[in-house]
């Protein structure tokens, strides 16, 4: 059962692809030319039932160097898929498990104080719960195949 959607609705989930890129390729080359950033403060200050695995990760410098290269380029490659709308559902898929990691890091749960500045005061809701959910809903939406580089691979192998 094939649905049409409107040229808006269309749009209006493009634009949210290109904009949670955006919001990915920016923090991953925000961390990239910060030549002091670590992630190290991040995992140490972890609450909840993973704390002890975030913190064994920023206690132990080679771990903590392939995470942080890890989740730098991950950033970048995530965020670069998104916006040129290639490979767009594994970008998804990967946004969302970088985003389901941020949030079990650190969860805004009733009892769970950080030291690190929050944007807010949150209670189970937060912006990487919504981008992670954001992302989902774009995962059962073809947006690269409308308008992305994906629709070019389509065609290629339509082609073949």
């Amino acid at each position: 059962m094939e649905k049409k959607y409107s040229c808006m609705q269309l749009t209006a989930l493009v634009v949210l692809r290109i904009l949670i890129g955006w919001h990915f390729l920016y923090e991953g080359i925000a961390k990239l030319l910060n030549p002091y950033w670590t992630s190290a403060g991040f995992l140490s200050d972890s609450k909840g039932f993973l704390s002890g695995f975030f913190s064994w990760i920023a206690e132990t410098p080679s771990v903590l160097k392939v995470v942080d290269f890890l989740n730098i380029w991950g950033l970048i490659a995530i965020g670069v898929a998104l916006i040129a709308g290639f490979f767009t559902r594994t970008a998804v898929v990967s946004g969302m498990v970088l985003l389901l990691l941020y949030y079990l890091a650190n969860p805004p749960f009733i009892g769970y104080s950080y030291t690190s500045p929050a944007e807010g005061n949150y209670l189970f809701v937060n912006k990487n719960l919504i981008e992670m959910f954001s992302l989902s809903a774009l995962l059962f939406f073809p947006t690269g195949k409308i308008i992305g580089l994906d629709r070019l691979l389509l065609r290629k192998k339509t082609a073949d």
